[in-house]
């Protein structure tokens, strides 16, 4: 144990270095859906086509997502705290270029320098929670509490954006961000500097399985509007495929992959990755749904329409810290993932039942609590999940590709059930009211999301192991498995 290390936990600050990392989370979290409710009135302030709104919430997971794995790997090399400042300083002065936006682009820009910052951010935050606190118990509940930031922030994302765009402009939006993190900034003195790793970053694989995804992403959406035969979906989605055999080469022939042999030869971590990544798909679309739900349909201010998340606030509250910690003291991963994706897909189903003229009594608030309470079990057992067991030297990667699950899902998801309301709505029978069109479009949609959670609780039953990993176990120099992880990885690629 280094020496800072010990100091740290000896003057008892270990209590305030989870709650800056804590705070971190919640704000790259929030910063995912903090716009959404926002959505309308900012299309209409800079004249952004309702089709192209929901670049604003992809923009930002795709920049997340695709620099995530990078961003971990560069605090391993350079140090986790002087990285996870440096992150806190792109998010600050991408809120600054967001909130002074004049137009569109602009906007979008920011969002993706946005989602850059928090890819810095993110990885080392949980790696420095593993710096700070011993494998067993107590790291356990540190990640406790950072996977139901993770949870909760997507919900105080949407509380906070209809409180702001109501009662002082969508700007704000973006400028509440510069005094959460200059506050996250100062409270950084009480980290461990974080250990600190030999190698390279590998920034050609991150760039390229960035582009690729963006430009799956954009194919996807424009299938949605012009059709599978429209020349730009082709070219867009050939250039994803190219890009992403590129990725493969690069992974190939690079001395230190973004995606090393230690985290993807388990085949539990792989499975809560694909879990998060699969609830990822379904929580994004089913905020987009419900808050144009809400204001398209129902009318609501965007203060109503913030409010009318509680529900999954208080759900995933209720999930992440009452129900999902009870379950793992007595049950398998596998167990409490599959239970937790059971309830999120019955709540989806029951999102499906929303008609124009509904009391939100009977519908919207209950299925959100019921939501808020699976995804809660989901994100913590699926964080825990993610970083168990992994080689000290890869705990950077290991806590960016759990985040990069939840983000790049969110913004496939999107654009798949994007495009699947949009062909329900525009193939309605004729004479049916665009109110009835609308909601018809957004229940596929919530549908849709449903199909994910499926799919993610057959995930976890295939893939998760049934017993937990011990953390405390160190491996052996005898069974030799980094070796073998590397063979694995090797030919993985080959």
């Amino acid at each position: 144990m280094s020496s800072t290390k010990q100091e740290t936990r000896s003057g008892g600050k270990t209590g305030l270095a989870l709650l800056v990392i804590a705070a971190a989370q919640l704000l790259i979290v929030m910063d995912g859906t903090i716009v959404t409710v926002g959505l309308p009135v900012i299309g209409a302030g800079l004249d952004i086509a309702e089709a192209d709104l929901d670049w604003l919430l992809t923009a930002y997971a795709l920049a997340f997502g695709g620099m995530l794995l990078a961003g971990g790997r560069a605090g391993d090399v350079f140090g986790r705290r002087r990285l996870f400042r440096a992150g806190l300083v792109v998010f600050i002065l991408a809120s600054l270029l967001g909130g002074a936006a004049q137009d569109g682009g602009t906007l979008i820009a920011a969002r993706v320098l946005q989602g850059v910052g928090g890819a810095i951010i993110a990885p080392a935050a949980l790696s420095l929670l593993a710096d700070t606190f011993p494998a067993g118990p107590e790291r356990n509940r540190a990640l406790g509490v950072y996977g139901a930031m993770g949870g909760l922030g997507s919900v105080v994302g949407l509380l906070l954006g209809g409180a702001l765009t109501e009662y002082l402009n969508w700007r704000w939006i973006m400028f509440i961000n510069i005094p959460i993190a200059l506050l996250v900034l100062a409270g950084t003195l009480a980290l461990v500097p974080g250990t600190r790793e030999r190698g390279g970053i590998d920034l050609p694989g991150a760039i390229t399985v960035t582009l690729s995804l963006g430009s799956l992403v954009y194919a996807i959406n424009r299938a949605g509007s012009d059709g599978l035969g429209d020349g730009r979906t082709l070219a867009f989605g050939a250039t994803a495929i190219v890009l992403a055999i590129a990725f493969v080469l690069i992974q190939r022939g690079v001395r230190t992959p973004m995606l090393p042999a230690g985290v993807l030869a388990d085949r539990s971590r792989a499975g809560a990755n694909l879990v998060m990544l699969l609830m990822g798909a379904g929580q994004l679309a089913t905020f987009y749904f419900l808050t144009l739900y809400m204001q398209a349909i129902k009318e609501y201010s965007p203060m109503i329409t913030g409010l009318a998340y509680l529900p999954f606030a208080i759900g995933i509250g209720i999930g992440s810290g009452v129900i999902g910690p009870r379950l793992q003291a007595r049950v398998s991963a596998r167990t409490v993932l599959a239970f937790g994706m059971a309830v999120a897909a019955v709540a989806s189903v029951w999102f499906s039942l929303l008609t124009p003229d509904q009391n939100a009594l009977y519908v919207l608030l209950p299925a959100q609590l019921a939501g808020g309470i699976g995804l809660g079990i989901g994100f913590v057992a699926a964080t825990i999940g993610g970083v168990q067991g992994v080689a000290p030297k890869d705990s950077g990667i290991a806590s960016g590709l759990i985040n990069t699950s939840q983000q790049v899902g969110g913004a496939l998801g999107l654009a798949v059930l994007a495009t699947v309301a949009l062909n329900v709505t525009e193939d309605r029978p004729a004479g049916t009211a665009l109110p009835d069109a609308l909601t018809n479009g957004y229940t596929a949609g919530l549908l849709g999301a449903a199909a994910f959670y499926l799919a993610a609780l057959l995930a976890a039953l295939m893939l998760v192991r049934s017993h937990p990993v011990n953390q405390d176990t160190e491996p052996s120099a005898k069974s030799s498995p980094r070796m073998s992880d590397r063979r694995i990885f090797r030919s993985s690629w080959r």
